[in-house]
């Protein structure tokens, strides 16, 4: 669909308003209507209206004349100029709609006072996906308090997606039918835990349509489809993947599949292939932990400006600024960790490279020649005018994060890994640290880089990480401290076969050959020490490829 004049994405994007494309919008109104001509329809955030103009046709279709469809097809906006494209539009394919310009958490629900609508049939849409760092102030303690009526609690890291949602139910008969575009978060973040928690208890019966591929031109996250139904709640729901939009008229009963979500945390795990599923369960509660068990992630150092502040040798000799006046890092990037470790003598590699292997951080008192130099470079830069620098004083000395024991690899396209930090460098926030434990196993730090590679704790990656544009993994701390890892005693029982070929690991890793890794990591941590056979090996490895080879699959 055509956007019309002077709306840009970025203004688009500014309001959460992803425009839906029209297969998709059929779909979900064919399911919400059904064969009900006298069926109400309700979007509740209708943009240029391309869920109404699917609602009106399916209606004129079961025989409604365009004159009925002014009190049943329903749009909500709170932005104008939206309302007046979807009017025009409407009135091009001679369909109409009752179209009311308001923010939707304003419009109050049938049973209350001031109401301006009547309990529908239907709710259908696509809600803004505005995040919380711009979800505030006014707005946000509107959507709370609409979210609240319905029973679920919000917190303060939620998207505006999730309120919007609680509240659409609340303008459902009780056997009424949501039908919505949602961000594929609902399965994976701990915000919209409430969120879960309320749709197995208010729904009969919850479907969800997974998509193999990125469906929306300018957002860069996936989507799910929800259509849900009934009341009174439920202890499973059904599952469906397809290709792309086109493919949904060709679902057919038999492409559900049944599945039983947990009781509580994520419902990622529901993406593993079925056949694997419940063994990759046990697995993880019998011989399984979790990165947090081992040690605590951060992140790097935010400097506002790594152009500037990471420096390499030729710079610090230009400028005669002295190793005191700057931290030793691992550069910017995560291209040059290769092997199992970063190690001291890696580091004078880099450094001999060329590569930036110093953080510009001197005292607070320094007011050498050198110092004011190289600031007053920075300055003529514009850095001391990025945020970062602004709130800091001085503005030229970054904070340092904690050296750790780890680095972790927190954006991915194969697989998420751990790197022992040997060099003991400073890191930036291209990366996340781990500071092991005090208590953990001595053999934890020259064993986790290889633990981390069975197929089991790349399945979890996938389950627990968000899939982004370009088909990138990317794990948060809180994501990262629930990577699923070989339990202490599992790891140590693993490593005595692992340890005596790791120079031999470390090479093939080196090298590029980590699929030949990961098998012999299989063999040693779920085969020898958690007492797996071949085929149940063979069936985790295979799910693994499957999810990682599915994300890889949404970038082309």
């Amino acid at each position: 669909m055509e956007h019309f004049p002077g709306d840009s994405a970025e203004l688009r994007k500014a309001r959460g308003a992803f425009f839906t494309p029209p297969a998709i919008a059929e779909h979900l109104a064919g399911w919400a209507i059904r064969d009900d001509p006298e069926a109400l329809v309700l979007d509740p955030t209708c943009g240029d209206g391309v869920f109404l103009m699917a609602a009106g046709q399916q209606l004129k279709a079961l025989g409604q004349q365009t004159s009925d469809l002014d009190s049943q097809v329903f749009g909500i906006d709170l932005h104008e100029a939206s309302l007046r494209e979807a009017d025009r539009l409407l009135e091009e394919e001679g369909l109409d709609a009752h179209l009311i310009a308001s923010d939707f958490f304003a419009v109050p629900t049938p049973d209350q006072l001031g109401a301006q609508l009547d309990y529908v049939d239907a709710v259908i849409g696509n809600p803004p996906f505005v995040r919380y760092q711009q979800h505030a102030g006014a707005s946000r303690h509107l959507s709370s308090s609409a979210a609240l009526r319905q029973g679920v609690h919000l917190n303060g890291l939620a998207s505006s997606w999730a309120a919007s949602l609680a509240h659409a139910s609340g303008f459902l008969k009780p056997d009424g039918r949501l039908a919505m575009v949602l961000p594929a978060e609902l399965l994976t973040v701990g915000y919209a835990e409430p969120i879960r928690r309320w749709l197995k208890a208010r729904f009969e019966r919850v479907n969800l349509v997974l998509f193999e591929r990125l469906q929306f031109r300018d957002a860069l996250a996936d989507v799910v489809l929800l259509l849900a139904e009934g009341r009174g709640g439920c202890d499973a729901f059904s599952l469906w993947h397809v290709e792309s939009a086109e493919d949904l008229a060709q679902i057919r009963p038999y492409m559900q599949l049944n599945v039983t979500p947990p009781e509580t945390g994520k419902w990622t795990d529901i993406l593993i292939p079925k056949t694997a599923r419940g063994l990759y369960r046990e697995v993880t509660s019998e011989h399984f932990t979790t990165l947090s068990t081992y040690g605590s992630s951060s992140l790097g150092t935010v400097t506002g400006g790594n152009s500037f502040f990471a420096l390499n040798e030729t710079t610090r000799l230009h400028y005669g600024l002295e190793p005191f006046q700057l931290a030793r890092i691992s550069p910017p990037g995560t291209r040059h960790l290769r092997g199992s470790a970063f190690t001291t003598q890696q580091w004078h590699a880099l450094r001999e490279a060329g590569e930036r292997v110093w953080l510009f951080r001197p005292a607070p008192d320094d007011s050498s020649a050198a110092r004011v130099a190289y600031a007053a470079h920075g300055e003529s830069l514009g850095v001391d005018q990025a945020y970062k620098c602004q709130i800091r004083t001085p503005w030229w000395r970054p904070p340092l994060a904690p050296i750790p024991d780890l680095f972790f690899t927190y954006m991915s396209h194969n697989y998420p890994r751990l790197i022992a930090n040997t060099a003991r460098t400073g890191f930036l926030n291209s990366m996340h640290g781990v500071t092991l434990k005090d208590d953990v196993p001595k053999e934890a730090l020259s064993a986790l880089p290889f633990m981390c590679l069975n197929s089991v704790t790349m399945l979890g990656a996938e389950v627990n990480g968000r899939s982004y544009g370009g088909g990138i993994l990317k794990m948060e701390p809180r994501e990262a401290a629930l990577l699923p890892l070989p339990s202490p005693s599992i790891m140590v029982r693993a490593w005595q076969e692992l340890k005596p070929v790791k120079p031999n690991l470390d090479r093939k890793l080196k090298s590029g050959s980590w699929a030949e890794v990961s098998k012999r990591v299989d063999a040693a941590v779920l085969g020898a020490a958690c007492g797996l056979g071949d085929d149940e090996i063979a069936q985790l490895r295979s799910a693994a490829r499957h999810l990682r080879e599915r994300r890889l699959r949404r970038a082309e």
